[in-house]
């Protein structure tokens, strides 16, 4: 987690956290539906990179783990009763984060890959902070995903470095990070695992 706290440029603000508190179905239903994407995120670039061995292993697993807890999520949320709604907006955390994408190779998957060291650290971080104010089943499961985001986290990361060869990419890291604490520090009507601060009244509608 130290390496991840040092990585990010801020921390989840207390305010998230006491909104994730007032809205643990919703915090639920909206992890489960960040799981199924980041599978989705690393099945899409095995098919689209099928050349680079490393990157077809380290997202092969990643898929995998994210799958699982994808399940262990809606499993928890069964035994709840929370219905699952997959169909409740996603923030705009991830669509603005990839906004300065580069549209050619290899920037295009240097960049990629960036994005998603970004967005697995920023979930890890999330775990960690909300964990110690859950249930406690809910704690012991956030707790027990920190190992593998992290490492996710550092298969993007290394990635990234791998493809971009001799071309430093520290700017590129910075730019972001840059992006994703003005996302994690800016208001947001509706409150989502990787929303910003909640605004007005609206952040605890889904």
């Amino acid at each position: 987690m130290q390496e991840i706290r040092e990585f990010l440029l801020c921390e989840t603000p207390d305010a998230w956290v006491q909104e994730a508190l007032n809205n643990l179905d919703t915090l639920l239903i909206d992890h489960a539906n960040c799981e199924k994407k980041a599978a989705s995120t690393a099945m899409n670039l095995m098919y689209r990179y099928v050349d680079d061995f490393e990157l077809l292993n380290k997202m092969s697993k990643l898929a995998r783990e994210e799958l699982r807890h994808f399940e262990q999520v809606i499993a928890i949320m069964e035994a709840r009763n929370i219905a699952y709604n997959p169909n409740i907006n996603a923030s705009r955390y991830a669509a603005e984060l990839r906004k300065p994408v580069r549209t050619f190779e290899p920037a295009k998957l240097v960049d990629t890959l960036i994005v998603g060291a970004i967005i697995e650290a920023r979930s890890c971080e999330r775990f960690a902070k909300v964990a110690p104010h859950l249930d406690d089943e809910l704690q012991k499961f956030y707790l027990s995903l920190l190992k593998s985001e992290s490492r996710h986290f550092l298969d993007y990361l290394s990635l990234a470095k791998k493809v971009a060869g001799d071309e430093a990419i520290d700017d590129r890291i910075e730019l972001f990070l840059e992006r994703e604490k003005n996302l994690v520090l800016s208001d947001d009507a509706h409150f989502r695992f990787h929303s910003g601060m909640p605004s007005t009244a609206e952040a605890s509608s889904p």
